[in-house]
């Protein structure tokens, strides 16, 4: 079973949507709402973006990926999801001087069983990953972007620095994703 932890972004609506859509099977909860003690009974995990920073929800999703990471589960992290995911795992992560919003190319580096090729994402955020650890492998970057997309070794593990709810070719990636 996949759960969904929704870090407030507006874009998680349209992850909920799709989906929903696609009929994924699915529990979706705020991050005030996630249980610690429950995590066990999932399988998978997406780990939304954000509209704040907030020091609860950071230990939370922190932990979330600590537990994947042991248990060797799958999980995505969209744009928010990607930075807290680098952080834990001991990347950094910097502010940009402006916001960036809008569609971009991703160009793909590294063979994943997510995405090949090139992919039109919908980007919006105010950080991003500006460095990874040398158990991180960077999938994907853009002319604004090093690391659009992030992978923890061979796990299924992943972090896109994109909104993937938000395009069809990051749909297509969200679907792959879910069918690990």
């Amino acid at each position: 079973m996949l759960l969904v932890v929704d870090n407030s972004s507006i874009y998680t609506k349209n992850l909920i949507d799709f989906l929903t859509k696609n009929k994924v099977k699915f529990v979706n909860r705020k991050h005030n709402q996630v249980k610690l003690s429950e995590i066990q009974n999932y399988n998978s995990f997406i780990l939304s973006g954000r509209r704040q920073n907030n020091k609860e929800m950071n230990v939370l999703n922190s932990k979330i990926i600590q537990h994947t990471v042991l248990e060797q589960k799958n999980l995505l992290g969209i744009c928010y999801g990607a930075e807290i995911l680098a952080l834990t795992i001991g990347g950094t992560i910097r502010k940009k001087n402006s916001l960036e919003k809008g569609d971009q190319e991703i160009t793909i580096l590294k063979e994943n069983p997510l995405c090949t090729g090139t992919m039109k994402v919908f980007e919006s955020h105010n950080y991003e990953i500006s460095r990874i650890n040398n158990s991180m492998i960077n999938i994907a970057n853009s002319k604004n972007c090093l690391y659009e997309m992030i992978q923890l070794n061979n796990y299924n593990i992943f972090g896109t620095q994109f909104h993937p709810e938000m395009s069809s070719d990051g749909q297509a990636l969200i679907d792959a994703f879910v069918s690990l």
